[in-house]
């Protein structure tokens, strides 16, 4: 564990500014969501930064540790990683003046400040996001030891980067009843503030875009986590090329499954009650997911050498 954080102290150094800043932040808004009865959008004040908060601790620390398995330093990849730490102290200081002035921050135009903040929040997300391709283009342009976990960091970053283009419909939206200057929504066909799950408030009632934005955004997580558990664990029986196939078959599938999440979504179909035709789809990602693998591993094992011992 000492090894590990020696290893972290030596990360891209204002992203893990930014998660120490995060990580206090944390902790704030967790007593906020315990202290402070106000409620915003049917959910308690400070549970949206609560929530931004941890997202970026666990997105500093990943674009850290991304940038780390670098062979050599780009200076354009950190120059990029700098940005994204500046846009997202500007997001985050947006978020938490809206909550202590006991008003929402996500599509609010009632007022000329809250325009101008939620335009500024906009202004910095797209900022972020052009960051971020700049970031995965450098990381595309540089070899990685490991080829699986190469394949893993790139698929991550552009699935990610689909994760954030699916909340674009949020701003799209015209929620009917919703109060004047409100302009944008997170649910589908019923008003948000509505029942949701439990944690994330997803809506039991209608569509949710937060899901497939959400799957999308941590394609940042789970395809580096695919790549280590291969190797951890079939790393001795199958060689690197076809780990690396198996990664691109996984992030092709997740990429998909955030594509489903948000096309239910936008039909006002809750995650929870999923129709006919969402169950047939997920159905057939599920098995053309399969047939890849199992292609992946069927042209692996026709290369390898038999070794018979007798």
């Amino acid at each position: 564990m000492t090894t590990v954080w020696n290893r972290a102290a030596g990360w891209h150094r204002p992203l893990m500014l930014l998660v120490s800043a995060m990580a206090v932040l944390t902790v704030v808004a967790a007593v906020g969501v315990v202290a402070d009865p106000r409620v915003l959008t049917g959910a308690p004040a400070w549970l949206k930064p609560l929530k931004f908060a941890l997202s970026f601790v666990l997105y500093g620390v990943t674009l850290a540790w991304m940038l780390s398995l670098l062979p050599r330093r780009s200076r354009l990849a950190e120059r990029a990683a700098t940005v994204i730490v500046a846009v997202a102290v500007v997001e985050m200081v947006a978020i938490v003046v809206q909550v202590v002035r006991g008003t929402t921050s996500h599509f609010n135009g009632t007022t000329t400040l809250n325009a101008a903040l939620f335009d500024v929040m906009g202004a910095a997300i797209m900022v972020l996001f052009l960051a971020q391709a700049v970031l995965a283009v450098a990381l595309l342009r540089r070899p990685t030891p490991d080829r699986a976990g190469g394949y893993a960091v790139r698929l991550g970053l552009g699935v990610s980067l689909l994760g954030m283009l699916v909340a674009v419909p949020m701003v799209m939206q015209r929620p009917a009843g919703a109060p004047a200057g409100i302009n944008g929504a997170h649910s589908v066909g019923v008003p948000d503030g509505g029942p949701g799950l439990p944690l994330v408030g997803w809506s039991t009632t209608g569509g949710d875009l937060r899901v497939g934005h959400f799957v999308g955004l941590h394609a940042l997580q789970a395809l580096p986590l695919l790549a280590i558990l291969l190797d951890r664990f079939v790393g001795a029986r199958l060689d690197a090329l076809t780990r690396a196939r198996l990664v691109l078959v996984g992030g092709v599938a997740y990429a998909a499954l955030t594509l489903l999440l948000t096309w239910q979504a936008l039909r006002g179909q809750p995650l929870s009650r999923p129709d006919g035709l969402t169950l047939t789809v997920a159905a057939a990602l599920a098995l053309t997911t399969a047939a890849a693998t199992g292609l992946v591993l069927a042209r692996r094992s026709r290369r390898t050498p038999v070794v018979l011992v007798g």
